[in-house]
């Protein structure tokens, strides 16, 4: 058994008895397979992409625009050399809180994340967003590299429902700064010691509401 499969095996694959369709926002990471450091370099602590880690970034957003009910941002958003961090926000013109819209997103109560008040029409899945998405840049980044049928990202993904704007402020900070924490960063093979940031931001959290799920 790998680390990512015993890392990820301490935690269920699903939040029993949660709606992934609800409006709101959710914190996400993908891996790639075995850790491989696909996408670029970090350097004094900035992100380099190479072409793989362009086309990462490409499709990111790309993957949003037929999706009406998904909304994305550059700045809450990161490409790393072995693994990505964004906010996905699921809803009818969904959208960060402080945007100028008749329904402006406040932190729940409850199981709830941070959400829109109103929807016009039911969304889909979390699930199905991280889906197409890594079906799309892996199938590019396969015929880039000349690998047709290369397995590029681990099968789970890991998320976590956002339910507060503190919380959603603290996020953005950390996937915004996420390059200067590489030589610490839990998914860098050759870490030079442990993430505390990322440990305040998830560990601390009680239940089940940060975990991994199992996906293609």
């Amino acid at each position: 058994m790998t680390h990512d499969e015993r890392q990820y095996r301490r935690r269920s694959l699903r939040l029993k008895g949660y709606d992934y369709t609800q409006s709101g926002a959710y914190f996400v990471t993908i891996v790639t397979q075995d850790r491989e450091c696909l996408f670029g370099e970090v350097a004094s602590g900035t992100m380099r992409l190479n072409d793989l880690g362009r086309i990462v970034w490409e499709e990111w957003f790309r993957s949003a625009e037929i999706r009406r009910e998904i909304h994305l941002t550059p700045e809450e958003f990161v490409v790393m050399p072995n693994h990505i961090h964004g906010i996905v926000w699921i809803g009818d013109h969904a959208q960060s809180p402080g945007a100028h819209d008749n329904t402006p997103c406040v932190g729940a109560h409850g199981r709830a994340p941070l959400r829109c008040a109103s929807l016009r029409r039911p969304p889909r899945s979390l699930g199905a967003f991280i889906a197409g998405f890594k079906s799309a840049a892996a199938k590019r980044i396969n015929h880039h590299r000349g690998t047709p049928g290369a397995i590029v990202w681990q099968r789970n993904y890991y998320e976590h429902i956002i339910r507060t704007d503190e919380a959603l402020n603290r996020i953005r900070e950390y996937i915004l700064t996420n390059p200067l924490r590489w030589h610490l960063d839990r998914e860098n093979p050759a870490a030079a010691g442990r993430d505390d940031v990322w440990e305040s931001l998830f560990h601390r959290a009680s239940g089940h509401q940060s975990h991994a799920r199992g996906l293609p």
